[in-house]
Order: C-alpha cells, then structure tokens, then sequence
C-alpha cells in the first residue's frame, strides 16, 4: 500500500485532465462558517465517466462548481489541461473563466435551464454565438446535427414548453455539446426524470464517452448506477471516499477490458492527516 508522499509523488508524474488539490470551500453566514468541501484531492484522466455519489448537502454540487470555475474556492488548487496545456482555473479572472469553460467545458443542470423564448435549434446555437466559434449558417446546422445525435431532430424548431422533460434534458445535452468541449460536467441530470428516461439519458452520455472519447463528471444521490461509471467516487459531509471496484462492463454489454479502466483513471482522496488538518 502506497505512503501519502509515494502517492504525491506517483501524481506528478502522471498527468491528468482534471486535478483537485487541497480544495476547500467555507460558506460563512450569520450562523456561521460552514465547510462545505474539506481538503479534496482527485484526479480524472481523458475518456472516463467518473460517477460522484452523494445525499443532498453531501457537496457534490460544490465540487462540480470547483471543478468548473461557476464558485470561487477557499484554499487549494483546481487544473484542467484540457487544450495541451495545465490551466490553473481559479487564478483567472471571471471574464477569462467565463471564455474557458464556454471553449472547454459543458455543463447539463437538472433543472434543464433551457430559455422558454428560444426554440430548441436557438437554445444550441446560442452558445455557439456567444463564443464566436462559427458561423451563423454553420451554428444552425451543427445544431441540427446534435439534435439528431440526441434523436430529437423532428422538434427542432418548437419551444421547450412544447416537449416532455425527458427531451429537454436531451436539448440540455445537446446544448452542451454546442462548442465540441473535451468536458461535460453533469448535476443531476436524471434527478428530475423517470426510471425510463433516465436510463435512456445515462446509455446516451456512456455513447458520448465511448463513441467521441468525452469526459464526463457526474455527481448523483442514486446510489443504484454505480456499477455503471467507470470510476465512482463517494462523497459524505464534504469528504470524497474511493470506492475500490472499478466497473469493467458498460452499459448494453459492450466490453471494457481491465487494462484500460485500470490506466485510464485515477483517483485520490485525502488522507486522515490531511483530513484532520483541514477540519
């Protein structure tokens, strides 16, 4: 079993999209501080579907917050190395985080947050003007393509209201494709949905991942799709605990050879010292 300084100085040299080090997160009010996040240390390699589980007030949605710059930290370290090169996130100003994430991160919220004003091909292409990465003509026609990848092409020009949650969560997706980011950060997306489409919602996120190599971190109560991600982590009282097995199977029986899963994620949490030092 490897020692905390065997463990750090594994991590330097091995490189990963995503690195947390030390992160803490204090929420102070009249009642007092609250820490909400408590010396996080965690490591995602590229093409992984890391599953965060959590009970409301865990602080799953803080950490994806971290991870994408939405929340300022307390202390620690945030790294993306998304477009060849290390960005430390948090050391940038709020425009240039803004520019980042919309460049190299999508986000799909649980409450869908599509705009009721907008059709759907609008609520895509909206992303895609705001970061100027095509054309107009050719914004409409990328979101064409990933409403079709989405299988909701047929509604294209109809408002949200107009559609089932289900299918909005599937714009939702969509939308976050818009700017083909290496990231999807991911926030309950099937809280709010059926059994049925949520299971239809999680086999499409697991095709983005195989299909097109995404990343995807996605944090859940539902305790019952852990053996579906290829790495799950546990997060209690603002504390990350590494679950041992690793999911070798992904959904509809496609095959995932161990050698892969094994070198392709890795993941580290605080040590007791490390814990206790930061409480």
């Amino acid at each position: 079993m490897l020692t905390a300084q065997e463990r750090n100085t594994s991590n330097k040299t091995m490189s990963s999209l995503i690195e947390m080090r030390d992160v803490v997160k204090v929420y102070s009010s009249a009642a007092g501080d609250f820490p909400a996040l408590k010396g996080i240390n965690l490591q995602i390699d590229a093409g992984e579907f890391v599953g965060i589980i959590g009970k409301s007030g865990a602080g799953k949605s803080t950490l994806l917050n971290m991870i994408s710059g939405v929340d300022h930290l307390s202390s620690g370290e945030v790294v993306v190395s998304a477009n060849g090169s290390p960005v430390s996130i948090h050391k940038m100003k709020e425009d240039e985080i803004a520019y980042w994430r919309g460049q190299t991160m999508g986000v799909v919220f649980q409450s869908f947050q599509l705009l009721p004003m907008l059709t759907l091909v609008e609520n895509i292409t909206l992303p895609m003007d705001l970061c100027g990465n095509f054309s107009p003509k050719r914004s409409r026609e990328r979101a064409l393509e990933l409403l079709r990848l989405v299988e909701i092409e047929e509604h294209a020009d109809k408002l949200p209201a107009l559609i089932s949650g289900g299918q909005q969560q599937r714009v939702a997706i969509a939308r976050a494709l818009a700017n083909d980011p290496s990231i999807l950060i991911a926030d309950e997306p099937t809280g709010s949905l059926d059994s049925i489409t949520a299971n239809h919602i999680f086999e499409l996120f697991q095709r983005l991942v195989d299909e097109q190599g995404k990343t995807i971190v996605m944090v859940t109560h539902d305790q019952s799709l852990a053996p579906r991600f290829s790495q799950t982590m546990q997060i209690t009282d603002g504390e990350l605990d590494s679950r041992p097995e690793r999911s070798d199977t992904v959904p509809d029986g496609g095959a995932q050879t161990k050698d892969a899963s094994a070198s392709a994620l890795r993941l580290r949490t605080t040590s007791s010292a490390q814990r206790g030092k930061s409480k």
